[in-house]
């Protein structure tokens, strides 16, 4: 079944292109919306599965309408949208419990794809990507948290993954959450790790159930800011 999507961008052209190229290839745009307010209000109305969200808008940013979206409903994926692919606020909408980020000039067949494949929760988008912008806020954050710095303590959209509880995982479920947070997809952990992937597959559910994460975008910031995985770790 295809997911119902919410375009929210500021740019008319963006929102056209990118109902074209969803609506050609069978999957349903349930509407759009050009600022953030508009796209809290849409998404509450519509309740669609994926939300394509521009991090800069007027009036309410894109970062700030995820956060209410997602507080209103949790089972919604968004996929925030940047010109830029080291972009500090990706990583706060990741935090936060965005699914993941596209490009805005992503080519017509990995935005369709995208869109799929963040519906399931199963794929984490751009990990190349992903990672090195991880890599380059996570490690910083983590290090100000420790040295104590405490006027920002409880602020702020980051989740506070470096207190999640990694003690309840299993030496084969912390092996899988590394492997995760170098990017790796579940057909190359069922490779590296000569597992079925339906095998991968449980693992990774019981990870997210023990450290309550949404998806695997949540469990690459957790792997950094608790970390199991160091900036400028290979794959």
């Amino acid at each position: 079944m295809n997911p119902r999507v919410l375009i929210a961008d500021d740019q008319a052209l963006v929102r056209t292109g990118f109902r074209m190229i969803l609506t050609a290839n069978g999957i349903e745009v349930a509407g759009e919306a050009a600022d953030g307010l508009e796209a809290v209000e849409a998404a509450a109305r519509l309740r669609p599965d994926v939300v394509l969200m521009d991090i800069r808008m007027p009036n309410l940013d894109g970062l700030a309408a995820a956060r209410q979206i997602l507080a209103a409903d949790p089972g919604c994926r968004i996929l925030m949208l940047t010109t830029f692919d080291l972009d500090e606020y990706v990583y706060e909408a990741l935090a936060a419990g965005a699914s993941g980020f596209l490009l805005k000039d992503v080519t017509p067949e990995h935005l369709v794809a995208s869109v799929r494949l963040v519906d399931t929760g199963d794929a984490l988008l751009a990990p190349s990507i992903t990672r090195r912008l991880v890599e380059k806020f996570a490690a910083p954050a983590a290090g100000a948290d420790a040295a104590g710095s405490g006027a920002d303590a409880g602020s702020g959209p980051r989740t506070p993954a470096v207190h999640r509880d990694l003690a309840t995982l299993t030496p084969r479920e912390r092996e899988i959450l590394t492997l995760m947070g170098r990017g790796r997809s579940n057909a190359e952990l069922a490779e590296v790790l000569v597992l079925s992937e339906a095998t991968v597959k449980t693992h990774v559910a019981h990870i997210f159930t023990k450290l309550s994460l949404r998806d695997r975008a949540q469990a690459v910031v957790v792997a950094y800011e608790t970390g199991l995985v160091a900036p400028g770790d290979g794959d």
